[in-house]
Order: structure tokens, then C-alpha cells, then sequence
């Protein structure tokens, strides 16, 4: 096994601070990914999606629950599987509690192609109180690369898709798939991913912010009990 070489403490500081320049430098190259993200340009989403939750029927505007944003996981569940894929299942262990994301005006959400029939029992049995939506018959995961045809067979991928909302206008603003997902999974992970970002006055391009409405997102970090919805 190829351990790490054994060092002084001085030695290792040293090794760590040289290190430490390295990540700062990423840190801000992130920062400056993030601010193309949210430069890049939406599309309004005219088609009139169906989909089936724990209320019944709802629509792409009914996913967002009333807020300005939304995230959508597209969790691999065909609609001929009896139960969702692992590899997203793992993914959707690691999600944190959602007030910090709505307290931001930012819903998010599972879709799959299976029938919500078979998503239920397998959402009760993995514990889950994520949203999870059906998007059964419809052309959801299609349109949005989820699902992509492969020798006239469907064949599903991971990803997650941004939307944003500004009344009754929903848009789609960024898609990442397979290895676009690694490293996800945190509020502000998620936030980075928006068109709107994380809210905060030093983010660019600048105005973003207050964008319809929204106040800035460092003012209203709380604890996850305390917040308004």
C-alpha cells in the first residue's frame, strides 16, 4: 500500500501551505466558472409537461412550488425497473435539508420516467421526503438529454437541470450530466448551478442578487427550523 511519506510537522506545514496557494488559485477559477454559468443564456419552455406526484397531476410551473427557482434531478428509474437506479439513490442520500435551498427561493426536485406507482414504495422504503415527481408517457426526460436513444432503445443518464421562473414564464437555463454531478449535493453547490447563483452582493455579474425580488443570501442564513417559507 502507498501511504503518504512520513514528514516533520514543520515539513508538513510547509508542504501544506504551498498546497493551500494551489487551492485558493482553484477556488477562484470556480468562482469565475460559476459567474459564465450564470452568464449564459435561457430558454423559454413553452411544452406543457405533465407529470404525477404525491398531489396527482402537476406541471413544470407546479414543481417550483411557488418560488423563483428550480433544480430537477433526473434520477435513472425506467419505467420497466423495479427500483431506482443505485448510483442516484447514493446521490439522493447525500442531499441536505432543503429550508436552506427554499429559503433561497429554490426548490428542488426528483424526476424519473417510472410510473409514481413504482416511485412510492421504493421513495417510503429508501426514507426520503425529497419531492419526486413521474414524468410516465411524457417527453420530460427526452427533451431535457435524461433519456437519449441508443441503437432505437432508450438508455438513461444522470443529470440535473435548472429552471427559472419569472411569473408564469418558466425557462431552462443549465444542464450537467454523469460526471457534472460529482461534487454536488450541498445548498450552495446547488445555488452555483442557478442562473441567480447563491445571491450574494460580490457574485458576478452583478445585480443578481435582488433579481425578482430575491434579497441577498448571506443575510437570511439561519438554522434550518427558523426560517419563513
Amino acid at each position: 500500500m502507498a501511504l503518504p511519506e512520513i514528514v516533520s510537522r514543520d515539513e508538513w506545514r510547509a508542504a501544506r501551505a504551498e498546497l493551500l496557494v494551489r487551492e485558493k488559485a482553484a477556488t477562484r477559477a470556480r468562482d469565475a466558472l460559476n459567474a459564465e454559468r450564470r452568464r449564459l443564456p435561457m430558454v423559454e419552455v413553452e411544452e406543457e409537461y405533465v407529470f404525477e406526484g404525491g398531489d396527482g397531476k402537476a406541471t413544470l410551473l407546479d414543481l417550483f412550488e411557488g418560488r423563483g427557482r428550480l433544480v430537477v434531478h433526473h434520477f435513472m428509474f425506467a419505467p420497466e425497473w423495479d427500483a431506482g437506479c443505485r448510483s442516484c439513490s447514493a446521490f439522493l442520500d447525500q442531499i441536505g435539508h432543503l429550508a436552506h435551498l427554499k429559503a433561497r427561493g429554490t426548490t428542488f426536485a426528483a424526476v424519473s420516467r417510472a410510473p409514481y406507482t413504482k416511485i412510492l414504495p421504493f421513495k417510503a422504503r429508501m426514507g426520503w421526503t425529497v419531492p419526486w415527481y413521474s414524468s410516465y408517457g411524457g417527453d420530460f426526460n427526452h427533451d431535457f438529454d435524461a433519456t437519449l436513444e441508443i441503437d432505437g432503445e432508450p438508455a438513461e443518464r444522470p443529470g440535473i437541470s435548472c429552471f427559472l421562473r419569472d411569473r408564469d414564464q418558466v425557462f431552462h437555463t443549465y444542464s450537467t450530466y454523469e460526471r457534472g454531478l460529482d461534487g454536488l449535493g450541498s445548498t450552495t453547490s446547488f445555488l452555483d448551478l442557478t442562473a441567480l447563483g447563491r445571491q450574494e452582493e460580490w457574485e458576478e455579474p452583478k445585480g443578481r442578487a435582488s433579481a425578482l425580488g430575491a434579497s441577498a443570501g448571506s443575510v437570511r442564513m439561519q438554522y434550518h427550523d427558523e426560517y419563513e417559507d
